[in-house]
């Protein structure tokens, strides 16, 4: 008798994972279907890196230093995006390049001068301040920020930031959960963070 009881536990215990996976596997599908469960952003420390995604036909060399793109009369809902440029074992990368790029609140890119355009460095903690505008949808595509991130003699990532909750998300072909920042309501508008892992 008191030899079954573990017995019984144990069984009680796989049965229960057992009935269990197809939760957690409904749970990972809804991540990918842009539910509200969403994987876990990449993180330093393990063998993640952030994901590089496509250039888009609208980079533009050479652009500004600069650590805002907001104009004067420039209309949209004011954005602060703030994060750190990390390496695998979670050391900032000092110095680090960042250049950003992204259509206005319209959704239109400038591509004769260098508006929303800019690039601006890492501190020696790695951290990085841009302040912009949400940009708009345009044909294709959902809300999002290019960015190219390259440690000092480095290699270049490329990549782009979304934004949580957004109708488009889904139906866009090139939006990655992974790739979004962390939103919340600020006294200006948005405050956004997203955390660069290099390799």
């Amino acid at each position: 008798m008191s030899d079954a009881f573990p017995r019984l536990i144990r069984r009680d215990f796989l049965l229960g994972v057992v009935l269990a996976t197809p939760a957690i596997a409904a749970l990972t599908l809804s991540a990918r279907d842009g539910g509200d469960v969403l994987a876990a952003t990449p993180a330093c420390g393990d063998s993640t890196v952030t994901q590089a995604q496509t250039e888009g036909p609208y980079f533009r060399r050479s652009s500004p230093a600069r650590t805002s793109l907001i104009e004067s009369g420039m209309g949209g809902t004011r954005l602060i995006l703030t994060g750190s440029v990390l390496t695998q074992s979670c050391r900032p990368v000092a110095g680090a390049l960042l250049d950003f790029w992204q259509a206005d609140a319209n959704g239109a890119y400038d591509n004769a001068g260098y508006r929303m355009r800019g690039h601006q460095f890492a501190d020696a903690e790695g951290r990085y301040r841009l302040e912009t505008v949400i940009p708009g949808e345009y044909p294709g595509r959902t809300p999002h920020i290019h960015v190219k991130v390259q440690a000092p003699g480095g290699r270049v990532l490329t990549t782009q930031l979304y934004f949580p909750h957004m109708a488009r998300n889904a139906r866009d072909r090139i939006y990655r959960p992974a790739l979004e920042m962390a939103l919340a309501d600020d006294s200006a508008g948005k405050a956004g963070r997203f955390t660069f892992v290099l390799a």
